[in-house]
């Protein structure tokens, strides 16, 4: 049976937006499309996440990413 995708799950709510989400998103995706992340997981966006102080945030693996912290994210994405 194919392994199915996993979920990344992006805020793009006002107050993420304005701090950047937009920008972080692009980055997660070009991350995504590269090599050993290719096709294991698929980025979504969300609407308010209600950590407006901490964004823009992703969620993966259950885990909080605040800040756009790409280092935690790409961290979370190899613990699969």
């Amino acid at each position: 049976m194919k392994k199915r995708r996993k979920f990344i799950f992006v805020c793009s709510g006002s107050d993420c937006k304005s701090n950047g989400a937009k920008n972080f998103a692009g980055k997660i995706k070009q991350i995504l499309h590269e090599g050993e992340f290719r096709g294991k997981f698929k980025m979504v966006k969300t609407k308010c996440m209600d950590c407006c102080k901490s964004g823009p945030v992703a969620v993966v693996n259950n885990q909080l990413i605040k800040k756009a912290d790409l280092d935690q994210l790409i961290s979370e994405l190899k613990e699969d």
